[in-house]
């Protein structure tokens, strides 16, 4: 693990405490111009690492992104996955479910936008919706969460049998930080797209949120599918960690493109060429 990931871990079986994890953690870094390099050299490595991984064909990352509502979901997708090859990429965005989704069980919907093998999946929110979100709204009661945990780790670490890494952050902001961002969407014309008044009935249950995060993330931080809970007060420092972490993730990987079955000096280009 880099040090700028030390801490940010949420260890199996351990409750993270969110109220005691510092939201504005610069994680070492001085400025906004100290982690501009370093998400930089991030990025190139990622797209070095990107096209080991399709070239080998074989495995996948799945990087789950949760958080409150204006937590920079969408900022860091976009900001993490600039310059990254499209081909190998696949991004969904997860909403309430549908009449549809509702026809089917929860893990359905998710099951279905898996990344490739060879690819890189990005959820912006998740089936962790089903858990937490589920829960505060009182969808579902604790019994039921909790066989729901069950579900999720069986899942995920089938996932990580059949070859699909699986890395979750929670994306840490402050409720002043939010509300700040949330009065942008409403100041700024260009931002009012991004405003729900559903944003405002949500915040309402900033306690009840964050215990039952912490809750689920305690019990679905696992050695195959961990979380780590990103400071994201500041969004340059949040860019650089999870960059940082995902070129942590793949360069343990080590994906290995395949090699020739023939000897390569034995390939004439000549003859070739006056086949076809």
């Amino acid at each position: 693990m880099t040090k700028l990931l030390r801490g940010l871990k949420v260890i199996p079986g351990k409750t993270p405490r969110l109220g005691t994890r510092k939201t504005d953690n610069l994680l070492g870094l001085d400025s906004r111009d100290d982690a501009r390099p370093l998400l930089a050299d991030s990025i190139s490595a990622m797209q070095k690492l990107q096209g080991r991984l399709g070239a080998e064909g074989e495995r996948s990352v799945l990087l789950v992104i949760q958080g409150m509502d204006a937590s920079g979901k969408d900022g860091l997708i976009r900001q993490v996955f600039t310059g990254v090859n499209p081909q190998g990429c696949s991004v969904w965005s997860f909403k309430a479910p549908t009449s549809d989704d509702y026809a089917h069980d929860y893990l359905r919907r998710v099951s279905v936008q898996l990344p490739r093998r060879g690819n890189i999946g990005i959820f912006n929110r998740s089936h962790y919706e089903d858990l937490v979100t589920a829960r505060v709204i009182d969808v579902i009661d604790d019994d039921r969460l909790e066989k729901r945990i069950g579900h999720v780790r069986n899942f995920e670490k089938m996932l990580n049998d059949e070859g699909t890494k699986v890395v979750k952050v929670f994306l840490h902001i402050s409720k002043d930080e939010q509300l700040k961002r949330l009065k942008t969407r409403v100041d700024k014309p260009e931002k009012h797209w991004k405003f729900e008044p559903s944003d405002l009935v949500a915040r309402k249950s900033w306690d009840e949120y964050e215990r039952w995060y912490e809750h689920v993330m305690k019990a679905t931080s696992t050695e195959w599918a961990p979380w780590y809970v990103i400071p994201s007060d500041n969004k340059w420092v949040r860019d650089a960690a999870v960059a940082d972490l995902l070129v942590d993730t793949l360069f343990e990987m080590n994906p290995q493109p395949p090699t020739l079955e023939i000897d390569p000096q034995s390939i004439e280009f000549e003859e070739v060429l006056e086949v076809n």
